[in-house]
């Protein structure tokens, strides 16, 4: 094998190691922003059962307001 090739395997070698480097770091990057999107999803849906029975405990009050009335 010539240098030249050598040195070419060399150097793709070196950069397939740095692409791997940033596809882990793109992966890690990632399952951590699905985390995010997650647990802001629950939030979300505990806002709206929270708004739900918010709303829900207004209408009471106004159907009994209007029945005293």
């Amino acid at each position: 094998m010539s240098d030249v090739v050598a040195a070419l395997l060399l150097a793709l070698a070196s950069e397939n190691a740095e692409l791997r480097e940033q596809l882990a770091s793109a992966q890690d990057m990632l399952v951590e922003t699905a985390i995010d999107a997650g647990n802001m999803h629950a939030l979300v849906e505990a806002m709206r059962i929270e708004r739900d029975a918010w709303r829900e405990e207004a209408e009471r009050l106004r159907v009994r307001a209007a029945r005293m009335a």
